[in-house]
């Protein structure tokens, strides 16, 4: 077991652990591979979900003015006519 690493024992129902056996052995991983991958993958979405409510929370204190709309869809329509459309 790596430095500093911590073991954790999880009870998972009977059917998520054969989809997940079956699916880790096809592709070599080692259990705890996929379990340290869905733990960064949990961590990560808490993060993002984190950084849009924080977004949301600013946009309601201050919301966009006629000028950040019109820059806004200038740009939209630039983009949009640069790739073609």
């Amino acid at each position: 077991m790596p430095k500093g690493a911590a073991k954790v024992a999880v009870s998972v129902p009977a059917q998520l652990y054969r989809a997940v056996e079956a699916l880790r052995k096809r592709t070599g991983q080692t259990r705890s591979a996929v379990v340290q991958e869905a733990l960064r993958h949990w961590l990560r979405s808490r993060a993002e979900a984190d950084l849009v409510r924080e977004y949301e929370a600013g946009y309601r204190r201050r919301p966009e003015g006629r000028c950040e709309v019109a820059a806004a869809r200038a740009t939209a329509i630039g983009v949009f006519e640069d790739d073609g459309w």
